[in-house]
């Protein structure tokens, strides 16, 4: 809407530097992550597990009864092969296993392990606390409501389920 009302008012111009501002705004949100995904790899959280591996335990500790290697995709980010083969990983480490899923009986559902679940606790203790250095140094606890709010927006963005809340990705970086 306000992009519209610029577009109305000021005509070319504004269509010109609203593009080069949304430009330069997608540039310093992926530098900024990147920045932050690098600082996080460099520490000591992960052990012997991969951040994308993480992040699938992350996701079934909300996950009591299990998700379907299908609806992990899109919460580690991962195409459907990936996600296949890394859950095998995880499983093959004891992390993880397979059930059958009772809703489906042609499908089957990874859960959290005991030794997974405590993988992820210890992991995630120490990944939070890098991830609270990293950016708690850079910024302010304002600008860091701010930015989980703007970017809730954006993940959001037409997603009618989501409305403005937006449910941010697992932290696997």
């Amino acid at each position: 809407m306000l992009r519209e009302r610029i577009l109305q008012n000021h005509g070319t111009w504004a269509m010109e530097s609203v593009g080069r501002i949304a430009v330069e705004a997608w540039e310093a949100l992926f530098r900024a992550s990147a920045t932050i995904e690098r600082d996080l790899r460099a520490g000591d959280a992960w052990g012997e597990l991969a951040g994308p591996e993480y992040g699938v335990l992350y996701e079934l500790t909300k996950a009591p009864d299990g998700v379907r290697i299908t609806d992990l995709g899109e919460d580690v980010l991962l195409t459907q092969a990936g996600i296949s083969r890394l859950a095998g990983r995880l499983v093959e480490k004891g992390l993880v296993e397979r059930v059958p899923d009772p809703e489906d009986g042609r499908a089957t559902r990874l859960v959290l392990t005991t030794a997974g679940a405590d993988a992820q606790r210890r992991i995630g203790r120490i990944h939070a606390r890098e991830i609270l250095t990293a950016m708690s140094e850079r910024l302010s606890p304002d600008e860091l409501q701010q930015m989980t709010r703007l970017c809730a927006k954006l993940i959001g963005a037409g997603d009618d389920e989501q409305g403005d809340a937006g449910h941010p990705p697992s932290p696997t970086g």
